[in-house]
């Protein structure tokens, strides 16, 4: 049991007001280094090339 009088005390943490809002964002959905120019890339990409070369057991 408590001795602290509940009136007295001073507000926290867990009694201010939090705007959880649809447009309030935490983290991006991605970051910066999380991308093609990030990883030093091109945009053009090499797909095709890939795809050409499989090895020829994928077949």
């Amino acid at each position: 049991m408590s001795t602290e009088d509940p009136t007295l005390r001073t507000p926290g943490d867990d009694d201010r007001p939090v705007d959880l809002s649809d447009d309030f964002v935490v983290l991006p959905e991605q970051t910066v280094d999380d991308t093609d120019r990030g990883w030093g890339e091109t945009s053009g990409g090499n797909d095709d090339w890939l795809l050409a070369e499989r090895p020829p057991h994928w077949d």
